[in-house]
């Protein structure tokens, strides 16, 4: 692997989480309408992808994200693009002690066997070569579980894992991320029959291979411990997944060694129009509260 050996120590070894500031073409117009905006405010896609923008700098550039409680953010390939203070975003990261992260997954399958594949990424090399070269540490690639299917969910896993695989070649840490929908009747039985594939899929990597696991919190609390300890994990992080922020702060504080990753959990209360003061002060408490979920574990 060819990390930059200062970013794996910060997230290996470093207090916090990961800020997920990754939303896309689809999910995009929900969190600006989260931001307060009404959706009047764009007329094209360029439009709305340059609010977005000026959102993310907004918060990055924040006196209160900071790599004391922020480890990493997860960035949308534009966002990877663009500059904040003066600077490509993800060196303003890193200057903040804050480890860029690249969604490079485009999008999902239509759901068959329960579950929703990635979509085919042929484009997936090129951009790794950019990610690499604009000194981002990891990537992060999403698949959705929608019910306790042991093929579908064998399915998602193999997916992830050959396309992890593919990713610490071009020399960047991959976060496997095979959500269970919280609003799945089986949730249960998901977790447990994803618990057995990937831990089938850790142990068949070879020694000098880790990738990091994005999960949906699991009904029972503490089951994903066996992946927090497992060597070829450097790191488990939790998505919200729909619940709240007290909802998800809550399941996860219920999770040892596990830590954030949060979207609309961690943008929760912001909004554009905001004086400098009010929006660095909302967002200064979340992130106190995401931290203290993160670090700070109650007995399950």
């Amino acid at each position: 692997m060819t990390q930059n050996p200062d970013m794996f120590a910060k997230v290996k070894s470093g207090k916090g989480f990961i800020a997920a500031l990754d939303q896309s073409g689809g999910s995009t117009p929900g969190a600006l309408k989260a931001f307060g905006y009404t959706g009047d405010e764009w007329a094209n896609d360029e439009a709305m992808f340059d609010l977005v923008h000026q959102m993310r700098v907004r918060i990055i550039t924040s006196s209160a994200f900071t790599g004391d409680k922020v480890l990493g953010a997860i960035l949308f390939e534009m966002t990877m693009d663009g500059e904040a203070d003066g600077k490509p975003v993800p060196q303003a990261l890193w200057s903040r002690g804050v480890v860029p992260f690249l969604k490079v997954d485009k999008g999902l399958e239509d759901e068959a066997d329960g579950v929703r594949l990635m979509k085919p990424n042929p484009g997936l090399g090129a951009l790794l070569e950019r990610g690499v070269a604009k000194a981002m540490f990891g990537t992060k690639m999403r698949s959705v579980i929608e019910r306790a299917s042991a093929s579908g969910i064998a399915a998602i896993v193999e997916q992830q894992f050959e396309v992890a695989n593919q990713i610490i070649d071009a020399g960047l840490m991959p976060i496997v991320e095979p959500e269970v929908s919280i609003n799945s009747a089986d949730r249960a039985q998901s977790d447990a029959l994803l618990l057995a594939e990937l831990t089938r899929a850790l142990d068949a990597l070879p020694e000098d291979r880790q990738v990091m696991l994005k999960l949906s919190l699991p009904v029972k609390p503490g089951l994903f411990t066996p992946l927090v300890e497992h060597p070829r994990v450097l790191k488990v992080v939790a998505l919200s997944g729909g619940f709240s922020r007290d909802e998800a702060c809550r399941e996860l504080a219920r999770n040892p060694g596990v830590i954030a990753s949060f979207s609309r959990a961690l943008l929760e209360g912001l909004r554009h129009d905001m004086s400098d003061a009010e929006f660095n002060a909302t967002l200064g408490r979340s992130i106190d509260r995401i931290y203290e979920a993160s670090v700070d574990k109650a007995d399950a």
